[in-house]
């Protein structure tokens, strides 16, 4: 047994620094060198690898254990939605059904930015409620590129959409882990998270056609902008506080779908907007190859009309998605379908041997470190299923689909090395402690730790690529030291998933499956940087807003749990 060590230096400015030189270092080589991301992210890991076993006395055979069970959490369940997705996303290409596709939307709206609200927020919300760990943004990074969007579009524009709905993905995930690591209740917690992320749920849109299209650009479509937002906030806080945190994100997104195609029946702006490239940035579409039937569509000119039939069969693949998707992430067939086949892998040599200790929990408590294969339930499954079915429905034959695999997992190869690394630098990084020195660090601020409460969830997210791991990392810190300062451990909680959401749109696993889906390989480091200042700040107001609720009337009548 090895009892973490959370201030090895014996200072703890000098322990945090220490622990914050491999995060340092990922940005720095991604953003600043233009390193591309798989070879930044296994040198990250190395110098990770020296961090927890040198300056955090990790035995050295636990911190490559920790390593390896990350590499295969990236591969499974992350890397095995990436890949299925974008193999389904080949296969409408191919048969041309996605060009269809497209100019059905198109057909919807010709303007570029209602177009973005709809794909990049209220489609990517129902991806997101449905299945998480980053089919939102493989998704609509595909399509968003289809329609003609200029790959820094697409990619950056994905990751900013994601993130309100975030807290609910997965049908609830987030919030049932934080429930179970923190010991609250699960449904305050969601009713707490819904009291805080409509108000982001009405703001992101306008957020995001703003960094589309300039402040002027999002003026002349405010009318739009408010129906999208409030349609998906008035669910979200309706179904999260009266219902429960499960269906949260499937029922807003429906909801806020269908009000935007119904009154941009009745409602279109004077001016429309038909440039696919961010407004004041270069139009980077012409450095990445792209199909015919794709690259056709960057101006309006290359769409048209199809009959009902055809543009049917062009959402056939992606309705039947949509449904696996569903499906898949239902705990009833996880219930029927788990005990068929459900290895779990204890990692020997590092199960129960390592120990947190205060003041991160409180009291003493053995980590377990178990690989779940559950591959049946996974939802890259679904996913992969869905692609069958729906190749077949395209006419493809068994050969041409067997062999369009082969080539899909040879396009996102180094993808999948970034993310296996990814999880493998997040996973050693709680295991050694490294996670919780920098976490205290923020538990130290006192007065302002409401604010930096939420710089807390959204530092555990770019961390580790996922609302639900920064829970798992942080959400017991956050209850300790809200008991300790007197504050509401529920609100203090909720607000690591809230916080949370928006560090998805930074994280390095996030930017490298918008690259992925964008087919726009090695250029990483620009959509971080694109990416980079928008969740700065809206991590910011997260904590403004939190500050509220914790200490000013009438914010502090919305807090539960106190």
């Amino acid at each position: 047994m090895w009892s973490q060590v959370y201030n090895p230096l014996g200072s703890a400015f000098l322990s945090t620094v220490i622990a914050a030189v491999p995060v340092v270092i990922l940005l720095g080589l991604i953003a600043f060198a233009h390193m591309q991301a798989h070879i930044a992210a296994l040198i990250t890991l190395v110098v990770a690898l020296c961090v927890a076993i040198f300056g955090f006395t990790m035995p050295t055979g636990m911190a490559l254990e920790a390593a390896y069970l990350g590499a295969l959490t990236g591969l499974f369940p992350i890397g095995w939605i990436i890949l299925n997705v974008i193999f389904l996303y080949r296969l409408t290409v191919e048969n041309g059904s996605f060009k269809v596709l497209q100019d059905s939307i198109a057909g919807i709206t010709p303007d570029r930015r209602l177009q973005l609200l709809l794909v990049a927020f209220s489609f990517g919300a129902f991806f997101e409620g449905a299945a998480g760990f980053g089919t939102p943004v493989a998704v609509t990074g595909a399509i968003l590129i289809g329609l003609g969007f200029s790959p820094l579009a697409a990619s950056g524009l994905s990751l900013i959409a994601n993130t309100a709905p975030v807290a609910y993905g997965a049908l609830g995930t987030p919030i049932v882990t934080l429930a179970a690591v923190t010991g609250l209740d699960a449904f305050e917690l969601g009713a707490m998270a819904g009291r805080q992320l409509p108000f982001f749920s009405v703001m992101v849109p306008f957020w995001l056609i703003a960094a589309f299209a300039g402040f002027r650009g999002m003026m002349q479509i405010w009318p739009a902008i408010l129906v999208c937002g409030v349609s998906f906030a008035v669910p979200q806080f309706v179904v999260s506080n009266y219902h429960g945190p499960w269906l949260v994100d499937v029922v807003a997104a429906l909801v806020s779908m269908g009000c935007l195609v119904a009154f941009l029946k009745i409602w279109h702006p004077k001016e429309i907007w038909t440039s696919p490239a961010l407004r004041g940035r270069v139009d980077n579409s012409a450095v990445t190859p792209r199909p015919a039937s794709v690259g056709a569509a960057a101006t309006p000119a290359g769409f048209r009309h199809h009959d009902s039939g055809a543009v049917m069969r062009a959402w056939v693949p992606w309705i039947i998605l949509c449904v696996f998707v569903f499906i898949w992430g239902t705990q009833t067939f996880k219930d029927i379908v788990n005990p068929l086949f459900f290895p779990k892998f204890p990692i020997d040599g590092l199960h129960n041997l390592v120990q947190k200790v205060p003041p991160v929990v409180a009291k003493p408590t053995a980590e377990a470190a178990v690989f779940n294969f559950n591959i049946l339930t996974m939802t890259g499954t679904g996913i992969f299923v869905a692609a069958l079915v729906s190749g077949i429905v395209m006419g493809y034959r068994p050969g041409r689909l067997l062999r369009a695999y082969g080539e899909t997992l040879w396009v996102v190869r180094y993808s999948l090395i970034t993310i296996a690394a990814m999880l493998a630098l997040g996973t050693l990084t709680r295991y050694s402690g490294v996670d919780a020195t920098l976490g205290l660090a923020f538990a130290g601020t006192g007065v302002l730790f409401p604010f930096f409460s939420a710089l807390l969830g959204w530092l555990g997210v770019a961390l580790t690529g996922s609302d639900t791991a920064s829970n798992v990392l942080f959400g017991g810190l956050q209850r300790i030291t809200a008991e300790q300062l007197g504050l509401s451990p529920v609100l203090m909680a909720a607000t690591n998933s809230t916080g949370g959401v928006m560090g998805k749109m930074i994280d390095a696993q996030s930017i490298v499956v918008a690259s992925t889906a964008t087919n726009w390989f090695g250029h990483e480091s620009e959509i971080l940087r694109y990416v980079f200042w928008h969740s700065i700040v809206l991590a910011c107001l997260v904590g403004v807003l939190v500050m509220l609720q914790a200490y000013v009337y009438p914010f502090t009548l919305m807090v539960v749990g106190g």
